[in-house]
């Protein structure tokens, strides 16, 4: 224990040791706040900034309890972990945030669209089917897995009776294909006393083949009225749950300037990784401030930036190999994200890349490089 006096918290424990607690474990030790971490792995990305690592299942109820009784408070850094557990803990009086009742609704993709309705949340027209009616169901419309997905999994979109062959063969629902104009996602932080505050919304570019975020612009390319509207949107659902640290909201414009929700995630998300260059406070530093009820930060945007995924090429596996580093740090306003994942494979995150500069236009053009020159390979090349 450091035993300063005056943290709101000596020793946050997180639940997962991705890319995500690694970045919250170093906002924690700028201020001072230790990190005990679970994860399934002995050597995860936050094991060389945690004060113990306690290997095991995020399943595990009871390695969950020993993190929290060596912690002040505990959070999480990714939804598909025991929440029975977490709700345990918060009736035994352990500080959980979010609240694992708020995870226990978004973790079911039909929950979290029934909440979203009967709230008025804007969300495409929806209806839980058996897999053997969704066969039969004339396109187009969106198959959508009820849990387990993430970074483009759990998602099928059928536009022919041919996409038909590709349905989830899992418990989903489906709902109506929207035309999309353009996808963006808005960042908000709630701390313990209430207050709220919302970082500039974001435009996300996908990888159309592995249907995870490939490129974000911030900020987003939105007219004036659809952001404000956007953060209208986020600032209620955050309110209306009374969520407690840095929420998610992905939603897209349709071509007839609908807005709608598509997912929520309550946790610092890829979405907002270009904070930690391009804002006066990174979401990593806003969710630690909200959860030991600290005053919230600026969330004003300093330059314009551009984040890109850096994810294993497809064609290798194993360990990690860097191309490409060396040409693109001569690039001025380019920062270079390395997760410190001991094993590559196709499309799995590794790293990102944000890039700030004076104009977006500048900011873009430099991405497009780094995109073709920055490559993570790796030392095992198969067919």
């Amino acid at each position: 224990m450091p035993n300063i006096l005056g943290l709101p918290a000596e020793t946050i424990g997180i639940i997962g040791g991705g890319q995500l607690g690694k970045m919250l474990a170093v906002s924690a030790s700028k201020m001072g706040i230790e990190i005990i971490s679970l994860d399934p792995s002995p050597n995860p990305p936050i094991s060389s900034l945690c004060k113990e690592l306690i290997v095991g299942s995020l399943m595990d109820e009871r390695k969950i309890f020993e993190v929290a009784k060596k912690s002040d408070l505990l959070t999480f850094e990714i939804e598909h972990i025991n929440v029975k557990a977490l709700k345990k803990l918060v009736e035994e009086g352990y500080k959980v945030f979010p609240s694992p009742s708020i995870l226990e609704v978004i973790n079911d993709k039909l929950k979290q669209r029934k909440f979203l309705h009967e709230r008025g949340f804007p969300v495409p027209n929806f209806k839980y089917l058996p897999l053997d009616e969704i066969k039969s169901l004339k396109p187009p419309f969106v198959q959508k897995a009820r849990s387990g997905g993430y970074d483009g999994r759990g998602v099928c979109i059928v536009k022919t009776t041919e996409d038909l062959k590709n349905l989830l063969p899992t418990d989903s629902y489906i709902e109506e294909l929207i035309d999309i104009e353009i996808e963006f996602a808005v960042l908000t932080a709630r701390n313990q006393r209430g207050e709220i505050a919302t970082y500039p919304i974001v435009e996300m570019v996908f990888n159309e083949e592995a249907n995870i975020l490939d490129m974000l612009i911030s900020p987003a390319r939105v007219p004036t009225e659809v952001s404000r509207e956007a953060k209208k949107i986020a600032e209620a659902f955050i309110e209306e749950v009374k969520g407690v640290g840095v929420f998610a909201i992905e939603m897209f414009l349709s071509g007839s300037g609908k807005i709608f929700i598509n997912e929520i995630a309550p946790r610092v998300h890829n979405s907002g990784h270009h904070t930690i260059e391009s804002c006066l406070t990174s979401q990593f530093e806003q969710h630690i401030r909200a959860i030991t009820n600290l005053p919230l930060g600026s969330t004003r945007q300093i330059l314009p930036a551009v984040m890109i995924n850096l994810l294993g090429e497809p064609g290798y596996r194993g360990k990690p190999v860097i191309v490409g580093l060396e040409e693109v740090l001569k690039l001025p306003g380019v920062n270079v994200h390395i997760y410190g994942k001991i094993e590559t494979r196709p499309y799995r995150k590794m790293g990102h890349v944000t890039i700030v500069g004076d104009s977006m236009e500048d900011v873009i053009k430099k991405a497009k490089i780094v995109k073709e020159k920055l490559k993570i390979t790796g030392d095992e090349r198969y067919e």
